[in-house]
């Protein structure tokens, strides 16, 4: 019998992931199963860009929307979720076609799905709250001035924004003497399913113009209040959840508390996306598995050709 297939959907942020999913997995009639680790959370829809109510009538989407914002929820435990989820539905799908289209946002939950995560050592919790305790006196900028210099390699492809994987990446450095970097991707994990991975690329300045435009979309959809609501929400106004330390909310924290004007909150999104955008294509261009497409083809001619390597 023949392996049942999962083609995963990769590419910088804006370069246009989401639609093509929703149009493959329309064709093909199976579910997309999310991988964007702000998709999860719920009350983010405009700045993670996250699937509508509309969409996800039409074609089932996982892990979308599932987390309250106060919510931790990590690589491990999405490896864990999704590869049970996926094993489901592979053995469920009776049809030719692929049995789930994995949508790409964050480059380390689809390589916890389509390779594994490697094995870090365990770093003692004193450790670690040793490094949060110093976090939380010197602030942001001294995280990742930290990781910057214990691990040039990782900072060049990590989230700079996230707390958690910084944290985690001093503490392994710390607690082994040896950069974090070095224990990734020592062993690839066996899956029962053959895996198709397309990326989809364009030209920079054409990413960067298309990135530029859905911010301003964004603001003209509600950007800034969603924030707001947000920020209240989440520990009541306190303390900045891992949720909501991400492009979009970490600038627009900024103009709140009167550091920013809205304008300049607003050009640092547009800018800080785009770094975001060059340090994924950092990531994904040293993927050898990767099968590359141009994002600006029609997506009936994107369709087909992704349908022709699936039956390679």
């Amino acid at each position: 019998m023949q392996q049942k297939t999962l083609v995963a959907i990769a590419g910088p942020t804006g370069v246009g992931k989401t639609a093509l999913c929703l149009s493959l997995a329309s064709r093909w009639k199976c579910d997309v199963v999310n991988c964007d680790s702000r998709q999860i959370y719920r009350d983010l829809p405009v700045g993670t860009a996250a699937p509508t109510e509309e969409e996800r009538k039409r074609v089932k989407h996982w892990f979308v929307a599932t987390h309250g914002l106060d919510e931790v929820y990590n690589a491990g435990e999405y490896e864990r979720d999704a590869t049970a989820l996926l094993e489901r539905l592979a053995a469920g799908h009776t049809e030719d076609s692929p049995f789930a289209v994995l949508s790409g946002g964050s480059m380390m939950y689809m390589d916890a799905v389509c390779k594994g995560l490697d094995d870090i050592p365990h770093v003692p919790e004193a450790l670690r709250e040793e490094i949060k305790r110093e976090l939380a006196e010197r602030g942001m900028e001294w995280l990742q001035a930290e990781v910057e210099q214990a691990d040039p390699d990782y900072w060049r492809i990590v989230d700079r924004q996230n707390p958690q994987r910084l944290i985690h990446c001093l503490e392994v450095t710390r607690h082994t003497g040896t950069p974090y970097s070095s224990f990734r991707r020592r062993r690839q994990a066996e899956r029962p399913w053959r895996t198709v991975k397309i990326g989809l690329s364009c030209p920079r300045e054409e990413l960067y113009e298309r990135i530029n435009r859905r911010v301003d979309k964004m603001m003209a959809d509600g950007l800034e209040a969603e924030a707001r609501r947000a920020l209240d929400q989440a520990a009541g106004g306190g303390t900045l959840p891992n949720s909501l330390r991400t492009v979009g909310y970490n600038e627009l924290v900024r103009y709140f508390r009167g550091e920013w004007t809205l304008e300049e909150a607003v050009a640092m999104i547009k800018q800080n996306t785009r770094r975001y955008a060059k340090r994924q294509m950092t990531w994904l261009r040293a993927d050898k598995d990767l099968i590359w497409l141009d994002a600006r083809l029609p997506e009936e001619q994107l369709i087909d050709e992704i349908e022709e390597k699936t039956r390679q």
